[in-house]
Parts: structure tokens; C-alpha cells; sequence
């Protein structure tokens, strides 16, 4: 697990540090199950206040991505849960979204794009 805080982003810090692990959450880095570092050791290891880190926990935990047990810590809920999967289906539909943008500026039809989709579906391992 890795968190690098920028005092440039506009994010607050606490919004940098959920952010960051969110993502490392959906990518896979931080597998469901794995145990968080405790409060105050993370923001220890990267200098921020505990109230920093609590909020960050806070809000991971309202969004459907960890649980925290008193006495045990915070761990990451399975990708299964309904709120992590509505986080999977934004991506996504992000993802298709930036696809019909890009074949519109260059001029593909929705019947070239369907197939291009098609075909990779039809390479995947999801048929």
C-alpha cells in the first residue's frame, strides 16, 4: 500500500488519502480481507494527523469499502458488496463513455464500434 499526499491537489488531504486507497481497493492491489494499517500508524508513516486519517476511514466505510472493528482494525469488504460493485459499474461506464467519444471524433459509426466491441468480448474470457 502505497499513499502519496501532494499539496497541490485540490483534494483535500483527507479526499487524496481515500481516493488513493480506493483505487488500490478496485485495482486489486489491496485485496478484500487484507487488513489496514491502524489510524494512527498511517498517518504516522505518512505525516498527517490522526483526524486526517480517521476521516479518510470514515468515509471509505460509508462508502461500502472497509469495515472497522473495534479492537481489530479496519478491513477491505469483499468486491461483491453492493456499493463496491455500483463503483465497478461507474467505471465502467466511464470507460464506454470515453469509447463513444473517441470513435465520434474520428468519425466510427455505433454499428463499427458495436463490433469492435463484439469482437473483443468475443476474445475476452468473459464468454
Amino acid at each position: 500500500m502505497r499513499i502519496i499526499i501532494s499539496n497541490r491537489s485540490e483534494l483535500p488531504i483527507y479526499a487524496q488519502i481515500k481516493e488513493q486507497l480506493k483505487e488500490q481497493i478496485l485495482n486489486g492491489q489491496i485485496e478484500e480481507g487484507a487488513a489496514l494499517p491502524s489510524i494512527r500508524q498511517l498517518a504516522k508513516e505518512i505525516g498527517v494527523s490522526v483526524i486526517t486519517t480517521t476521516r479518510a476511514y470514515s468515509d471509505l466505510e460509508a462508502e461500502g469499502f472497509i469495515a472497522t472493528m473495534q479492537g481489530k482494525g479496519s478491513v477491505v469488504l469483499p468486491k461483491d458488496n453492493g456499493v463496491v460493485r455500483e463503483q465497478y459499474l461507474m467505471r465502467i461506464e466511464e470507460g464506454l463513455t470515453t469509447a463513444i467519444e473517441t470513435a465520434r471524433a474520428i468519425g466510427i459509426s455505433g454499428e463499427e464500434l458495436t463490433e469492435i466491441f463484439g469482437n473483443l468480448l468475443r476474445t475476452s474470457d468473459l464468454n
